[in-house]
């Protein structure tokens, strides 16, 4: 069997597309299905059922599939130990991340990574916590990093930081000191989506204080981090985030932030991974350097 040949295959299988894993690795789509008509051939088995506009594996492409990620990761540790130097590594290291750990941790940890391994290259996948734990489940993405935890048996979590929530509020609000979640609930709130790692911290918080949501005021639901913010600047509502995405706003004098009080549940964000997915060299050494990545003097 050719190494690249099943390289190609893993492409195949990871982004269940032909044409999408041609684009991602920068080969002719009819080049990929060369490869893998070629691999059949060699092995003498039949590695997807085309249906439709799936590829689907097959019981034999999936035990490929397995084989594949074995010996292409022993083929990366036979690279790294011919090398003099770790810093030789090269790669696609492919990250699932929610909305804070994607615009305020991950860039810390890849420059940081870099500075280590200055040929790692980065695809960063951002969507909902949930979402994130999916792509991890599926193989889409080496590993996440997001605020909530979704138990599976071949998902295991690292927890990387700790931190709190926060109302913000507009310079104009009329709201001082710390408050009381009861006496918030004339005032119209932006929230994120149901499948935000924030989102279900403040359902349990309010189901703990025996609020329904439907006593909140709520003129908008949004996906996107940034886009509420925006929402809370321009003084259309008020908003519960993450501490850490609204610290630099607040340092720059654009809003306000109050502690909630009776808000004390631990909020964590963590790096999550598949057990049951060999990595790369180089998504190793990242997932088993996360913690130091986070926090560099430690």
């Amino acid at each position: 069997m050719d190494l690249h040949q099943l390289f190609v295959f893993t492409k195949v299988v990871e982004h269940k597309s032909f044409s999408k894993a041609a684009e991602d690795i920068f080969l002719s789509q009819s080049t990929v299905s060369s490869h893998i008509q070629a691999l059949e051939r060699t092995l003498n088995v039949r590695l997807f059922d085309r249906v439709g506009r799936e590829n689907i594996l097959t019981p034999a492409g999936e035990r490929l599939y397995q084989w594949a990620l074995k010996l292409l990761l022993l083929k990366d540790q036979a690279m790294l130990d011919l090398k003099e130097g770790a810093t030789e590594l090269k790669g696609m290291i492919r990250i699932g991340a929610s909305s804070v750990p994607g615009q305020f941790m991950i860039p810390k940890m890849v420059k940081k990574f870099r500075s280590q391994y200055p040929k790692a290259t980065f695809h960063i996948n951002q969507s909902s916590s949930k979402i994130v734990a999916e792509k991890v489940l599926n193989g889409s993405v080496d590993f996440g990093l997001l605020g909530e935890k979704y138990e599976n048996d071949k998902l295991r979590y690292i927890p990387l930081m700790k931190e709190n929530l926060v109302l913000i509020t507009s310079q104009h609000s009329n709201i001082v000191g710390p408050v009381n979640i009861e006496n918030l609930l004339s005032y119209p709130f932006i929230m994120r989506n149901s499948d935000s790692g924030t989102n279900s911290l403040i359902e349990r918080f309010l189901k703990k204080k025996q609020i329904a949501k439907e006593q909140m005021d709520i003129v908008a639901y949004t996906e996107n981090g940034q886009s509420l913010i925006q929402f809370v600047l321009q003084d259309i509502g008020i908003a519960i985030i993450s501490e850490i995405a609204a610290r630099e706003y607040y340092d720059k004098k654009l809003m306000k932030i109050h502690e909630i009080n009776g808000f004390n549940d631990e909020r964590y964000f963590y790096l999550v991974y598949n057990h049951n997915k060999t990595q790369s060299m180089l998504s190793k050494l990242f997932i088993e350097s996360a913690h130091e990545l986070v926090h560099p003097e430690s």
